[in-house]
């Protein structure tokens, strides 16, 4: 009892001077048991000094997410093991196809760039070899003297030592060489000054001849290189948007009952056209008054269609298909796939539109520019049969499809179009379908107005014909003389 006492004085007295200092708490802990807390504050340090710092925070960081991953593992196992154990298998089966697809597809990818690139590289190194020979033979023909001319008329003597006297009046031996009437009627002179105004004595005939090339043999249908296209002639803007692209053609082997007078016109914006207008002739296409209005059996893609001998040919939407669409019936006569074709937007010119295969005509026929897959976006030119639509001769070029804005056919000769924005742009490549040969070539070409989604050739008429921004235009055209290879 004593030994009591005594603790509890103690206490007291020991409460009575550190009564600010010391605390007592009771409570439970979360098992429910009774725990007694005494704390003390530290009677040296004002504050407890810092553990870990910024090192512990992230060490708390990364085992929080630990534990997270711990517990998602956890509760995946618990979702199963059979179930987890065939999701998983199926998973990872799917993601090593996938991958191993597109690493496939990409080392294909990796090997076509490889491949276009050696071939750029030879082409380019081909290049430099001519333009080294042309610069070599250039500094050649510089550098070597002009060859001395033998004349083609032999020097002969003094009219003195001839004699022949030159005339007081009348006629002469020589009146056919002083005067002879021309081709418009009048008289062409042939004097020379010193002949006509000398001193009354004798003369020398003097002579200058001048070397002219032989005329090579003239071809029948009049065909030659292209060398000059001239300013855009508008005949008509459209209305609508609807006409800001489109196609516009006239027969040049027009029949019964639309003859080649007879202009057909199709808008070609929109998702469904199907269209077919027509005007008697550019006067009333100029009014705008059509006389004709056809609706085709099947959608037309893009602005590739073109006229001959009395049926339209265009290609189906979304497809490769060809038709012949016969005016006179107003039904579909032919159909037919063009092999390998690109379309709707695999292989187009470079101002897009759906133009992957576009049809034009000539003085040879009806023909076909498109790509493929094999010539890598290259332009391919293919002959048609005009009545079943079947491929008679193809031609691949050197070219690529979307790098240019259009191109046109005349006498065998495809021709391309630089720009289809550039208001002074250039045809910038001929290939010649004879001599299976291209080459680069330089002719102004306008864009008047923009934007030219569509240019065909008309043989007929000797005229480029497009479609320049909402604008209906036509070009004059000068050919050169055939060349023949030798």
């Amino acid at each position: 009892m004593f030994l009591i006492l005594s603790v509890c004085m103690c206490a007291l007295l020991l409460g009575g001077e550190g009564q600010e200092r010391a605390a007592l708490w009771r409570g439970n802990d979360r098992s429910g048991r009774c725990q007694y807390t005494f704390t003390v504050p530290s009677p040296t340090e004002a504050s407890c000094p810092q553990t870990g710092g910024p090192e512990m925070e992230a060490l708390k960081a990364r085992l929080g997410l630990l534990e997270a991953l711990v517990s998602r593992l956890a509760g995946g196992e618990a979702g199963g093991p059979g179930a987890g154990a065939g999701a998983g298998t199926s998973g990872g089966l799917g993601s090593q196809s996938g991958l191993r697809e597109a690493l496939n597809q990409a080392t294909g990818e990796r090997n076509l760039l490889r491949g276009e690139k050696e071939r750029l590289e030879r082409e380019v190194e081909g290049l430099q070899r001519r333009v080294e020979e042309m610069r070599r033979e250039t500094e050649k023909l510089r550098s070597a003297p002009c060859p001395q001319q033998t004349p083609a008329v032999p020097p002969r003597a003094p009219l003195q030592d001839s004699g022949l006297m030159r005339p007081a009046g009348g006629s002469s031996p020589m009146s056919h060489l002083i005067s002879r009437p021309n081709r418009h009627g009048g008289a062409s002179s042939l004097r020379d000054p010193a002949w006509e105004y000398g001193t009354p004595g004798f003369q020398e005939l003097k002579a200058e001849v001048t070397e002219v090339p032989a005329p090579g043999p003239e071809d029948s249908t009049g065909c030659g290189e292209l060398v000059l296209v001239g300013e855009p002639v508008a005949h008509r803007r459209t209305d609508t948007i609807a006409g800001k692209y489109g196609v516009w053609m006239q027969d040049p082997e027009g029949v019964s009952p639309y003859g080649s007078s007879m202009v057909w016109r199709i808008d070609t914006v929109g998702s469904e056209v199907r269209q077919l207008f027509g005007y008697e002739d550019m006067e009333q296409l100029s009014k705008g008054f059509p006389s004709k209005v056809l609706l085709l059996p099947e959608a037309v893609e893009s602005t590739g269609a073109t006229l001959y001998r009395g049926s339209l040919y265009y290609q189906r939407r979304r497809s490769r298909t060809i038709l012949r669409y016969d005016l006179a019936s107003e039904s579909i006569a032919a159909r037919r796939e063009l092999p390998h074709a690109g379309f709707h937007g695999q292989f187009p010119y470079s101002w897009g539109g759906y133009t992957d295969i576009d049809l034009a005509v000539d003085e040879n026929g009806l023909w076909a520019v498109y790509s493929t897959n094999k010539a890598k976006g290259a332009i391919v030119i293919s002959k048609l049969d005009p009545h079943s639509l079947a491929v008679k001769k193809s031609w691949e070029t050197s070219i690529r499809k979307n790098s240019v804005a259009n191109s046109f056919l005349i006498c065998g000769k495809l021709y391309t179009v630089a720009s289809y924005t550039s208001p002074n742009t250039t045809i910038n490549f001929m290939y010649d379908t004879a001599t299976s040969q291209g080459k680069a070539v330089a002719i102004p070409f306008r864009n008047k107005y923009g934007y030219n989604s569509m240019i065909d050739y008309n043989p007929a008429q000797r005229k480029l014909l497009a479609w320049d921004n909402f604008h209906i235009v036509s070009y004059n055209i000068r050919l050169g003389r055939q060349q023949f290879a030798n």
